[in-house]
């Protein structure tokens, strides 16, 4: 290989600066070599170094390695998938459950029933309308504490399930119809205190549930809270144990189940028939609630049970308070 070299006019190559053929040619080998080896030290420092003492296999194995992911995150991805839709359902499921049980009656929540308490189910109760221009009794310009709302609206209704009584069904009924609930030897002494007591009428009505518990429930009305007051202390006794007595009763003691019956404006007075009995239990009240005087009964074979006689006493009282 010859090299050519220009030179500028006027001057004349120098011995010196001339290159024989042979040395040339084995400059430019040199120099291929060198380069050669120039690459590969660049490529033996790209390549990591591999342990001496692992085996050529090791080296095959991570290449299967790193080709196999593909198929075992496919894997992977489908497991997580599946439990988080396992894990969404049970939860969704799980949530509508608890809103169901919590929109349930506790009754209608299997293993969590409440025993039943006895109570009656009575229909919903209201006061009814006034006459125009009139007040509620208690209350400032009825100093006779006067119900001048209709007395057979204040009258408890039946609960549901009971038998009414025809003959007293919510209306007005007569003097004898109510001197047959008192003893009959004191029948006459109270239809003549009446003549002088200023009564004005007489509502009732009457009930008697599947168990057998008879209830009858009277609301006197008077003149005025005085006189309603002067008939229930003076002709009946009604504050005291030894006042008159419903019929077929020989002997009476304080009901305490009445206690805690606290209406504004009205009084309680409640009684129980005496051990030994017959082969029923008669319990009754007296509530004054102004110019009315209410008379609840309740009798039952073998004993009148207390909640009941409670559940009608507090929510007739209330009528009236």
């Amino acid at each position: 290989m010859t090299t050519h070299s220009e030179t500028a006019p006027g001057e004349t190559a120098s011995p010196a600066d001339e290159t024989p053929p042979a040395e040339a040619g084995t400059q430019a080998v040199e120099a291929e070599a060198s380069a050669v080896e120039a690459d590969a030290s660049v490529m033996a420092a790209e390549v990591p170094a591999v342990d001496a003492e692992e085996p050529v296999v090791a080296a095959e194995a991570s290449v299967v390695v790193g080709t196999a992911p593909k198929k075992s995150r496919r894997r992977l991805w489908w497991g997580i998938a599946r439990w988080t839709t396992a894990v969404l359902v049970c939860g969704g499921v799980g949530t509508g459950a608890a809103l169901g049980i919590t929109a349930m009656e506790r009754t209608d929540v299997p293993g969590l029933e409440t025993e039943h308490d006895g109570r009656w189910d009575y229909p919903k109760i209201a006061l009814p309308a006034l006459p125009e221009g009139v007040q509620r009794p208690y209350t400032g310009g009825n100093d006779g504490e006067v119900h001048h709302a209709d007395l057979r609206g204040l009258l408890l209704p039946a609960p549901t399930g009971a038998r009414t009584d025809p003959k007293l069904n919510g209306g007005w009924v007569g003097l004898d119809t109510y001197l047959a609930e008192l003893d009959a030897d004191v029948r006459g002494e109270v239809r003549e205190a009446v003549a002088d007591s200023a009564l004005r009428h007489i509502a009732a009505r009457g009930w008697t549930m599947p168990d057998g518990t008879s209830t009858r429930v009277y609301l006197l009305q008077f003149n005025s809270v005085g006189f309603s007051e002067t008939f229930k202390d003076d002709v009946l006794g009604a504050g005291t144990v030894g006042g008159k007595l419903p019929a077929g009763v020989e002997d009476a003691e304080l009901d305490d189940a009445t206690t805690d019956i606290r209406v504004p404006y009205t009084s309680v007075y409640a009684f129980k028939e005496q051990k030994p009995y017959g082969p029923e239990q008669t319990r009754w009240v007296y509530v004054q609630a102004g110019d009315t005087l209410a008379l609840v009964t309740q009798s039952r074979k073998g004993e009148a049970l207390t909640v009941p006689f409670q559940q009608t006493v507090a929510l007739q009282t209330q009528l009236l308070g």
